[in-house]
């Protein structure tokens, strides 16, 4: 992070077409989040809510757009902007942390979000981890050691491609643990983010979720186009071979870590501009509802007046 205070900007002129209302965009997104974790159902002989399958959410949708590609795009701009612009005053607030987490299969946008979403705030504002298989080091640890050193301190924000959830979903899928062990893992999950959110970490976690079929559309252009080589894995095609294994892992983390503190949003992202303008609309509202502020005024720079004129400084003044 910076050690000077970063100055502020002057607004934007937004393009995105009129704010929508909080109550309205809560409604708008809720189909995309699934049941919270612990939450019951029903009145008086209320039962614990029943998950939601991944079939329950077309990756195809787009309930965020406008109807106009180019009309998105521009909004997503703007938002860009604005995030920018939050960005400084959170930063210059300090009350709070911003910890953004993103998962999603193998081509589903993780670091086209970055760029497109977050790749206008500068660069000192925020810092981006991205999550590989763990080192020996890191094995040696808990599985969440390494995690917890990324987290974001007072001001930052820290965006995970990728996060924990490889450790319940790789794992999951090859069998390298046993249910029981997912379950208690989901709970530690809980309880980590629960403990991040209690000392001021703000927490947004988006599912980027796309269609087999579209998944491989994109890995196909990664191989036609020899400038996209260094992003295609021979691997890529063996974790494909496993899709609704990691399907389902997904429908079960999903299920099982979607918490008040910590909910997760599913992201139909078949469509990149629909992605982006979703994910740069949630983090923009969850911001603006921080009631961020700038730090009080010094006292003792109220009179205070800067030299304008051109002297030489006393110490490079020769004596008589």
């Amino acid at each position: 992070m910076p050690t000077t205070s970063p100055r502020p900007r002057p607004r934007s002129r937004s393009s995105v077409s009129a704010r929508v209302a909080p109550q309205s965009l809560a409604q708008l997104t809720a189909p995309w989040q699934p049941p919270l974790a612990g939450t019951t159902s029903g009145g008086k002989n209320a039962r614990p809510a029943k998950g939601r399958a991944m079939a329950g959410f077309d990756p195809a949708a787009q309930p965020f757009s406008s109807g106009d590609k180019q009309r998105d795009k521009a909004s997503v701009e703007a938002l860009a902007m604005e995030l920018d612009e939050l960005q400084n005053l959170f930063y210059a607030d300090k009350r709070c942390k911003l910890l953004v987490i993103l998962q999603g299969t193998d081509t589903s946008g993780k670091d086209g979000t970055l760029r497109g979403v977050f790749g206008r705030i500068s660069p000192l504002g925020v810092h981006t981890a991205s999550w590989k298989a763990p080192t020996e080091d890191e094995r040696a640890h808990d599985y969440l050691w390494r995690i917890h050193q990324m987290a974001p301190g007072a001001g930052e924000m820290m965006l995970f491609n990728r996060s924990h959830y490889e450790d319940v979903l790789v794992p999951v899928v090859n069998r390298w643990i046993t249910p029981a062990q997912a379950s208690q893992r989901y709970q530690h999950i809980n309880d980590f983010e629960r403990m991040l959110s209690e000392t001021g970490t703000v927490i947004l976690k988006f599912m980027l979720h796309i269609s087999f079929e579209e998944q491989g559309r994109r890995l196909q252009e990664r191989i036609d186009d020899p400038t996209k080589h260094w992003k295609f894995s021979m691997g890529d095609l063996e974790a494909r071979k496993q899709w609704k294994l990691y399907q389902r892992a997904y429908q079960n983390l999903l299920n099982a870590t979607s918490t008040p503190w910590a909910p997760w949003t599913v992201v139909p992202a078949d469509s990149k501009t629909h992605r982006n303008l979703m994910i740069a609309t949630l983090a923009r509202n969850r911001l603006q509802q921080l009631n961020l502020r700038y730090p009080p005024p010094v006292p003792g720079l109220k009179n205070l007046k800067v030299d304008r004129k051109l002297t030489t400084p006393p110490q490079d003044r020769k004596a008589p």
